[in-house]
């Protein structure tokens, strides 16, 4: 009985320190009839009321690219990847919405696209598959460029996705190709990936995968105008448990009275 009032209180511990409360002082005053609790005994313990308030309930990413080149083509891309997690945690509900386009212009593509120049542009950005977390970058090599990348994330309690939220198909991709230019936006179920390439002249990506969200530019032209947005919202689960949590660790410290009293 005394092992399992113990655990109770300790549990109890646990729960409260999970909301910040300050840790119990380690010394023992003599005239108390209280013992400690020895490092074996607590390592045997686990906490029975700490509930996780973090939980994910959706989880929405949309990456949106733009570029312009000097001769007026436009070449977009958009993908939007949700996550919804509100029926099952360890099996969401995926959809996947991609949207490419490339508009034509008359003006021929500049020299740098294809007419061998006596300077050589080159960027390399391989080694950007080796960073974890964040990424950002923009190499360019030209000038008269215009690039950014811009990263937003918006957190928010809540039971169910954010309203106006579209359905898609789980994975997929599409494409948009035009001469040399290129529309990627594509998912195969561990990644998702935003590119806008032309030949010569540089590409731009985004992308989303185990362990690194990125956002990267290289130019090798001149007089471009670049925007990479990417949005991602995250939903987390209300925690509807708060008002019973604390009634089991008011009940748990009732039943704990006495604990370690000889």
């Amino acid at each position: 009985m005394k092992h399992t009032r113990l655990c109770l209180l300790s549990s109890a511990a646990l729960a409260l320190g999970h909301w910040g409360a300050p840790a119990m002082a380690t010394t023992v005053p003599a005239t108390s009839r209280l013992e400690e609790i020895g490092d074996a005994e607590m390592g045997d313990m686990r906490g029975r009321y700490t509930v996780g308030d973090n939980a994910v309930a959706w989880f929405g990413v949309k990456m949106i690219s733009t570029w312009q080149t000097a001769t007026g083509q436009v070449l977009q891309g958009t993908l939007a990847l949700n996550m919804d997690f509100t029926h099952d945690h360890m099996k969401p509900q995926i959809s996947f919405e991609p949207i490419v386009s490339i508009t034509r212009a008359d003006a021929p593509l500049p020299a740098s696209a294809g007419v061998a120049t006596p300077s050589v542009r080159h960027v390399d950005g391989a080694g950007l598959a080796n960073v974890g977390g964040v990424v950002q970058s923009v190499q360019v090599a030209g000038d008269g460029n215009l690039a950014s990348n811009v990263t937003r994330l918006t957190v928010s309690d809540g039971d169910a996705a954010p309203a106006g939220v579209s359905t898609g198909t789980p994975s997929g991709a599409a494409m948009a190709v035009s001469g040399g230019s290129r529309a990627v936006a594509s998912f195969d179920g561990n990644s998702a990936n935003l590119l806008l390439s032309i030949d010569g002249q540089g590409s731009v990506e985004q992308w989303i995968r185990n362990g690194s969200v990125g956002q990267s530019v290289q130019l090798t032209a001149d007089n471009q105008l670049i925007n990479n947005r990417m949005e991602i919202e995250l939903v987390r689960q209300t925690v509807a448990a708060n008002t019973q949590l604390a009634q089991n660790v008011a009940q748990a410290i009732n039943q704990a009275q006495g604990i370690g009293l000889h």
